[in-house]
């Protein structure tokens, strides 16, 4: 079942009666991303996780009001764009969903590369953005393609059994992709949205099931499985909070190529097209680093679709969010 919600009744005493929030949406291969570009929380100094931590700790109720329900939903992901420590970085953001924070997330950094475009704060071409667990590049294209050379990935654990309800084993990977996931063959049935929650029920077991068996870090699910639209491969990826990616996964696509890497499956450079569970693609490479850790290079198309501004009423109940 999923989480109980509840809701915040009361925001920080120093938040203005009607706070405001300004926001530009995206989507990313069907994947939203809500960027926060002004009337977020002030974090201050320090890196990136620091700023994190300080995000978790003294302002969730911002995450929860700008991505849960009612100004949000379930799917959403949300950007907070910070100064970056490192000079040479465009940016520095901070992602998070329904139910905490990301290290990394791919679509998401599409969809910031081509909110800030929007924007006018950059223009087409290379440039490099600081996130909670490292610096990545990415080149913008003129079409609004994004190109993200993400953090070092590898794989953790081979192989890994996992014992289901109904005594059924799974076996799978663990790997890095900028977020913790889970790898495994897809079960006897479609990778489409008639089965969405049937996929959902599945993965969510498996989560529970490699958390159980020590893993708690490993938070994102993978399921893997034929193509259907000339891609390599298709997926279908569970999110922390209980939600499916409806693109193939910025991270997810990295870990899927780390686990091709170390199996000597995909050649350096070697494309990778990845579809997700809607069909959209991510168009993948990588360059080895060493022996374990590989460089992957994920392309997909973002598209700007709003402009709002979040509006937080001190005397709405609902108004920091529904929240587990």
């Amino acid at each position: 079942m999923a989480p109980r919600r509840k809701c915040i009744r009361s925001a920080r005493s120093s938040v203005p009666r009607n706070h405001r929030i300004r926001v530009i949406e995206s989507h990313t291969a069907g994947e939203p991303t809500r960027v926060v570009v002004e009337g977020g929380p002030d974090l201050g100094q320090g890196d990136l996780a620091e700023r994190t931590e300080r995000f978790r700790r003294d302002f969730d109720h911002y995450r929860s009001a700008i991505v849960n329900e009612p100004h949000g939903s379930d799917v959403m992901v949300g950007a907070l764009i910070v100064e970056p420590t490192d000079p040479t970085c465009s940016a520095g953001v901070i992602f998070f969903n329904n139910v905490g924070y990301l290290g990394m997330c791919g679509h998401g950094t599409m969809g910031v590369m081509v909110s800030l475009k929007h924007m006018g704060r950059i223009t087409s071409g290379l440039h490099r953005i600081e996130t909670p667990v490292g610096v990545v590049t990415t080149t913008l294209s003129d079409d609004g393609s994004v190109t993200v050379d993400n953090v070092a990935c590898h794989v953790a654990a081979r192989d890994l059994a996992l014992e289901l309800p109904g005594k059924t084993t799974v076996k799978g990977d663990i790997a890095w992709g900028g977020n913790w996931f889970f790898l495994t063959q897809a079960p006897d049935m479609a990778l489409n949205l008639a089965h969405a929650q049937d996929l959902t029920d599945y993965a969510w077991a498996i989560r529970q099931a490699i958390n159980a068996q020590g893993h708690p870090e490993v938070d994102h699910i993978e399921l893997i499985g034929p193509a259907r639209n000339g891609g390599d491969a298709r997926n279908f990826v569970l999110c922390p909070g209980r939600v499916y990616d409806r693109s193939p996964c910025g991270t997810g696509t990295s870990a899927k190529l780390a686990c091709l890497a170390a199996r000597g499956q995909l050649r350096e450079g070697e494309a990778w097209v990845q579809e997700s569970v809607i069909g959209s693609v991510f168009t993948a490479r990588y360059r080895r680093l060493d022996e374990k850790h590989i460089l992957p290079s994920v392309r997909g198309q973002a598209y700007i679709n709003a402009e709002s501004t979040l509006i937080m009423d001190r005397a709405d109940p609902y108004s920091w969010g529904i929240r587990a």
